[in-house]
């Protein structure tokens, strides 16, 4: 799908983590939740279990690093972990595949303590929050010390919006609209802001956060499938288009959403973005910014070069 020698980077990986609770479900939700579940699993064609149970029980990260050796991916950050510890310790088994994100609640007293700890200490590149879970408005002057610290350091902070869970799963609150982040954004614009799943379902709410605040980034991962559930037709290939065209191709960030196994890495959520760029005739150094080094750009590492470019440099 690619030019020789170039290598994927996947901004938007998962590690177990502890997914706070959202309240006591009825037994009906649950087992609506269920049934669209194992719908998505045989549409998607995911196993449901272990073909090999004997893989189950081989160190977590180093099945993720064979999954990127399968699939040649270059690299993956995670997004979450039990602690920011764990976390750092599991990335530590392959730090030139992996990178990770620190994920702890932006409500707590300590906050941007603890933020400032993972990155100076942990070697951790950015932070991760879900916008459907914070209890506080996010332009709080509470969470000030947070953003101050981001901003200084310009480092990423990657918020999920929109829809959040399987069936049964959070679509009101305070801050499950990309909108939600505005006033931070414009008041911190040395911050990058990633939004994943091309806002996940409130796709005009990102654009116009993007078209306002140059500091936004738009992250593709997932399925995307909240696409057929809203009022007006829409396409991969139609957010593709209408964040390339409003924001260009520097903005714009793959990412799987891969979280487990016995699933894996998600290879099949690549090949479909990939598809979709190309028929949408995006460069080749715009595929190889989208599908690798915007994301490097912004974690400070090194970008990818195609055997080509780096036999032109040599000479």
């Amino acid at each position: 799908m690619f030019r020789e020698g170039f290598k994927v980077f996947d901004i938007h990986g998962h590690l177990p983590y502890n997914y706070p609770s959202t309240g006591e479900k009825h037994e009906k939700i649950q087992q609506y939740g269920r049934e669209r579940s194992e719908r998505m699993r045989l549409t998607w064609d995911f196993p449901a279990s272990e073909a090999d149970p004997g893989q189950a029980k081989r160190p977590l990260v180093a099945r993720w690093k064979d999954e990127l050796d399968r699939y040649g991916i270059g690299g993956l950050n995670f997004l979450t972990g039990w602690t920011n510890d764990e976390l750092a310790a599991q990335i530590a088994f392959a730090p030139d595949r992996f990178t990770g994100f620190a994920s702890h609640p932006i409500e707590r007293p300590d906050a941007a303590q603890e933020l400032k700890r993972a990155v100076d200490e942990l070697g951790l590149k950015g932070y991760k929050l879900f916008g459907p879970l914070t209890p506080v408005a996010f332009d709080d002057e509470s969470l000030a010390p947070v953003w101050t610290f981001l901003a200084e350091r310009e480092l990423p902070v990657l918020i999920h919006f929109g829809l959040l869970g399987h069936a049964g799963g959070i679509v009101q609150h305070t801050n499950i609209n990309p909108l939600s982040i505005f006033n931070v954004a414009r008041r911190y614009p040395d911050i990058p802001i990633i939004i994943p799943h091309f806002g996940c379902g409130y796709f005009q709410e990102l654009l116009h956060l993007c078209w306002s605040c140059p500091n936004i980034f738009v992250d593709t991962s997932g399925s995307n499938q909240w696409i057929r559930w809203m009022p007006y037709e829409l396409t991969l290939e139609t957010l593709f288009r209408k964040t390339y065209e409003l924001i260009g191709p520097e903005r714009i960030i793959f990412g799987s959403d891969s979280l487990g196994f016995p699933r894996g890495y998600n290879y099949r959520y690549l090949q479909d973005q990939v598809r979709a760029a190309r028929d949408l005739r995006f460069s080749e150094s715009e595929i190889e910014g989208v599908f690798g080094n915007n994301a490097r750009k912004l974690l400070r590492l090194e970008p990818s070069i195609p055997l080509s470019e780096l036999k032109e440099t040599i000479r």
